[in-house]
């Protein structure tokens, strides 16, 4: 480390930076659906992924030997290129993260680096079959495997469940949901934190500290695991309530389908060196879980605002990154510029953010939805019209409340009333 510059150190920095907001970008990954069901108290289950966040970065270095040397060619890659990358994933992070959208930090990260190195070699200096076959296929592959797996998970275990009392059964999937998220928070740590270590270390082998094709120095795995962990304990709150309650609502059942699922595709990835996106393998899942139930329901203008997030994310990233690119190798003043560029954006997202803030109070609260989560409730479908047409109007205290959309897609029967407008009793008949 004694060879490492000013430049270099600036550079390490910033990257653990990117790390911990990776952690508290994908901290809904595992714990959404746990928070959401009521398995965990919300502090409890950020706290237990930190934990399994620092355990999963020790388990495997394949992801990040193939950032290291894979997505681009060492050869002229100069340090400014990695921090120009670095500052373009970062401030991606922190838009998504405002507005509570699931994209993938991973991709922000890629997408950094590759817009960075064009800016600075050209094209000749990106790998493209190392980006089709590592990053874009699993990009597309990796959330419908998921997906696919959890809708027919789902569909198994309320077959298993059907003659089953539900309560009791709910409890047991509460159970199995806690140790499924300590798996997903496992795998989260393994895939994600490998991605700083290889970014880390591939701006050692720049700037010749490490020979080509090194593997990450201990110092540079222990720090990418506790930056990463650190992260997730602080919880990304706006995009736990999206995964927990924006995309569907999960019976316990659904949750453990979900997030054994996503772990299961993750695990598989890491250890033969795709690095897929951890948050698009777990929102498919969710999406499959909400798809698998009978009645249930995904919520399609949430789920298309975030497909448009995933797309967006490697080239907006990268026109940041390139950007942040022709900044830094103006010179030393181009360093300095953007590196207040990023410290200033990151504070006006942060402001942002504060003027409605949700944290681990009202996660979730239903009736407290960020300003700009407009799409929780969908409008009435077909059937809900149908039924409302041909539906008398209730009296009495029941007056104004009308049969919504999400009822009926739940199976649920509106509730019926008496003569005196009361409420009837639902274990009697109501009485005319």
């Amino acid at each position: 480390m004694e060879h490492i510059t000013l430049l270099l150190g600036i550079v390490i920095v910033t990257a653990l930076v990117f790390d911990f907001t990776n952690g508290f970008h994908d901290t809904a990954n595992a714990m959404a659906t746990t928070i959401s069901t009521g398995a965990l108290k919300p502090k409890t289950a950020v706290a237990m992924s930190a934990v399994l966040n620092l355990v999963g970065a020790f388990l495997s270095v394949e992801v990040a030997k193939t950032i290291s040397g894979g997505i681009v060619n060492e050869d002229g890659l100069k340090t400014e290129v990695i921090f120009a990358a670095l500052v373009g994933a970062i401030l991606w992070n922190l838009l998504t993260w405002l507005v509570g959208l699931p994209s993938s930090s991973s991709h922000a990260l890629f997408g950094g680096l590759i817009g960075a190195a064009v800016m600075s070699m050209g094209w000749s200096s990106i790998n493209g079959g190392t980006v089709v076959t590592k990053i874009l296929i699993p990009a597309v592959a990796a959330p419908l495997v998921a997906g696919i797996a959890a809708t027919l998970a789902t569909r198994l275990t309320y077959r298993i469940g059907r003659n089953t009392d539900q309560k009791s059964t709910a409890k047991g999937y509460r159970a199995g949901q806690i140790a499924s998220a300590g798996l997903v928070s496992l795998a989260h740590g393994t895939n994600d934190a490998q991605k700083t270590m290889g970014i880390i270390t591939l701006a050692l082998i720049t700037g010749g500290v490490l020979n080509p094709g090194a593997n990450p120095p201990m110092w540079v795995i222990v720090s990418a695991g506790i930056a990463i962990a650190l992260g997730t304990y602080l919880g990304g709150w706006r995009i736990i309530r999206t995964m927990g309650k924006g995309l569907t609502d999960l019976a316990p059942q659904q949750g453990f389908a979900a997030q054994t699922s996503a772990a299961t595709a993750i695990l598989a990835s890491s250890h033969i060196g795709f690095s897929l996106s951890t948050t698009q393998v777990c929102s498919g899942a969710v999406m499959g879980a909400g798809l698998g139930r009978k009645g249930g329901v995904v919520r399609w203008s949430t789920a298309t605002r975030m497909f448009v997030a995933w797309g967006l994310t490697l080239p907006a990233a990268g026109l940041v990154g390139a950007g942040a690119e022709f900044l830094t190798k103006q010179g030393p003043w181009g360093v300095t510029a953007t590196a207040a560029l990023l410290v200033g954006g990151s504070a006006v997202i942060w402001v942002l953010s504060r003027r409605n803030a949700i944290d681990h109070t009202n996660v979730t609260d239903d009736e407290i939805r960020p300003a700009e989560d407009t799409t929780v409730a969908e409008p009435a479908g077909v059937v809900t019209t149908a039924i409302a047409a041909v539906t008398p109007p209730p009296t009495g205290a029941l007056a104004a409340s009308t049969v919504t959309d999400e009822s009926v897609k739940a199976g649920v029967t509106a509730p019926t009333t008496t003569t005196t407008g009361a409420m009837a009793d639902p274990a009697r008949p109501a009485t005319v």
